[in-house]
């Protein structure tokens, strides 16, 4: 979907109808499994290398935790939790896709000045429209996410008439928009966990084959949330098997990229399945 004449490896990988693994970096004090791990440059390119080893073909690098009640972070600070980061990590892996996780466009910029390769914006635009000339005038894979609200209050409301077909609405008028916008290499993300009910969740989960009919690759973002835990009883950290069971579903039902933590369980699922 993103080849062209002067394709290179790395969207090569993207292309592939092999499932990808994205390793999540969270360079932030208070995201909700692994808030404060990775602060420092050295922990978090250790764990970089750590996720490469175990198969990871994309590292998301956030700066700004977006868990259900999180407050933004103001530019700078973003900016100043990311960029090091990824600089150290663009030079020690030279090879690996680099996502970075935000809807700033002046942090957007920066990053695909110094070796980001994808845009991960969980506004869709909606927080920061600049943004859009930015992926656009850079050419880059943009990955967008359906929300409601913002994640201070998505949780507040979570009504939806058919949530399946609200968010896929949602999705097809975004491409639309993007496209008009010179953006065609798209990635398209249900939001999990974001403005929806456990329920909603399970719904999206089980149709996601629906989401075919974007006819763009679609990431699917489950892991260690409250749609697993909770229904469990159980903690975030205890979530893994429900992870990987949850992971597995949406293989089955078409997802190709699995935004993770645990990268190597979901390879291997990746593995067993194709």
């Amino acid at each position: 979907m993103f080849i062209s004449e002067n394709t290179n490896f790395k969207e090569k990988t993207l292309e592939s109808k092999i499932p990808k693994v994205m390793g999540i970096l969270n360079v932030t004090p208070d995201s909700f499994y692994d808030g404060n791990k990775y602060l420092s440059i050295q922990n978090a390119v250790s764990r970089v290398g750590e996720m490469i080893q175990e198969g990871a073909s994309i590292i998301d690098i956030g700066g700004m935790s977006s868990r259900p009640g999180s407050d933004f972070v103001s530019t700078n600070e973003e900016i100043k939790r990311v960029l090091p980061v990824l600089e150290v990590v663009r030079e020690k892996y030279p090879d690996i896709l680099i996502s970075v996780d935000t809807f700033n466009s002046e942090l957007a910029e920066k990053s695909l000045q110094i070796g980001a390769d994808i845009i991960n914006d969980i506004s869709a635009g909606e927080l920061d429209e600049k943004i859009l000339d930015v992926v656009s005038k850079y050419n880059a894979p943009y990955i967008f996410m359906h929300m409601k609200g913002i994640p201070k209050n998505m949780q507040n409301d979570t009504k939806y008439v058919d949530v399946v077909a609200d968010v896929l609405k949602y999705l097809m008028i975004k491409i639309r928009k993007f496209r008009s916008r010179g953006i065609n290499k798209l990635i398209a993300d249900p939001g999990f966990g974001f403005g929806k009910s456990i329920e909603d969740n399970f719904s999206l989960l089980n149709n996601l084959d629906v989401f075919q009919l974007l006819e763009i690759p679609i990431l699917v973002g489950v892991s260690r949330k409250s749609m697993l835990y909770k229904s469990l009883g159980i903690t975030p950290v205890q979530s893994l098997n429900a992870t990987t069971i949850a992971n597995t579903i949406a293989l089955m039902n078409g997802a190709n990229i699995l935004r993770v933590h645990d990268v190597k369980e979901a390879v291997e699922a990746v593995r067993l399945l194709y």
